[in-house]
């Protein structure tokens, strides 16, 4: 039977930490479970306690150097890495390696649940277009169509399906991966602070002879950015964004899509400042917008292409 080793990157308060270690300890029948919290330097530390282990980082790295730091202290097969604002049933980990099994070795996802709905979990590999489509103001009124997700690189065949299927990518708030494999590709890349991490893992793995699967048989529910500040989300994406497609390839086109993007959503924001739409300022939506590009632009020289 695998041994499973369960990693919470952990940054900020204790309260959902300790409730999702609560939900760990109650898991039916699991034989061997380990729980390692890695506490990227928070302000007040997270405090010690029965049944896991804490390893404590020095400085703030992000969430890639806060999963490395926890993955270094791992003795399981199997590394479950989750978010900690998630909701597990008792026998959630039983189920996600029962129906896992048969797909080994692979990055495995089950349905992330968020607000009573599955998320995309399932995505096709970054590109430049994906991304300047979501930048753009006036498609936000179609984010809740099928077009809107199938331009920003959702895997819309992989959300539809009710087996399990293989995708590119599948999202970082719950994965299952093969400990051997994590190592062998080198962990996470810690040049990326938040966002695009796991997406620069899988290909790397992919690359190696491990792809993803997304389970939509098992599921798990999500506070949907719960573990991330809102104020500090964007610049976050976009820096991240930017170093991953430096890396892979494609950062100058990604660059002048995203420009010609935010003229774009001014032209847009200017019609609607003239109409007085409350709180609309098109010329700083610009500055701000161009402000997010430069600064990504700036951060990802110097690195290089390769892990």
């Amino acid at each position: 039977m695998s041994r499973v080793t369960a990693l919470i990157p952990h940054y900020g308060v204790a309260g959902p930490t300790l409730q999702l270690i609560d939900q760990l300890r109650a898991q039916e029948h699991v034989a061997h479970l380990e729980i390692v919290v890695s506490d990227d330097c928070s302000p007040e530390p997270f405090p010690e306690g029965e049944g896991y282990v804490v390893v404590r980082r020095a400085s703030n790295g992000g969430f890639g150097s806060n999963v490395n730091s926890a993955a270094a202290a791992a003795h399981g097969d199997l590394l479950l890495i989750l978010n900690s604002d998630l909701t597990l049933t008792e026998t959630f980990i039983a189920d996600l390696l029962e129906a896992a099994a048969q797909h080994q070795p692979a990055v495995i996802s089950p349905k992330v649940v968020e607000h009573g709905k599955a998320n995309y979990t399932a995505r096709r590999w970054p590109r430049a277009r994906h991304h300047a489509w979501e930048w753009l103001t006036p498609f936000a009124r179609i984010r809740h169509t099928g077009l809107w997700h199938r331009l920003v690189g959702h895997d819309l065949a992989a959300w539809a399906s009710t087996r399990a299927v293989r995708t590119d990518w599948v999202m970082g708030a719950c994965l299952l991966i093969p400990r051997d494999a994590f190592e062998r590709v080198g962990g996470m890349d810690e040049r990326f602070f938040m966002n695009s991490e796991e997406v620069d893992l899988q290909r790397r793995l992919t690359a190696s002879g491990v792809p993803s699967v997304y389970l939509p048989e098992v599921n798990v529910e999500h506070a949907a950015g719960g573990s991330t500040p809102p104020q500090h989300r964007r610049g976050w994406v976009t820096d991240s964004r930017f170093q991953y497609a430096h890396k892979w390839g494609g950062v100058r086109w990604l660059r002048l899509l995203l420009r010609a993007a935010t003229e774009l959503n001014f032209m847009w924001n200017l019609t609607r400042e003239l109409r007085r739409v409350p709180d609309v300022d098109a010329r700083q939506t610009r500055r701000q917008e161009h402000a997010l590009i430069q600064h990504a632009w700036r951060q990802r020289r110097g690195k290089d292409r390769r892990p």
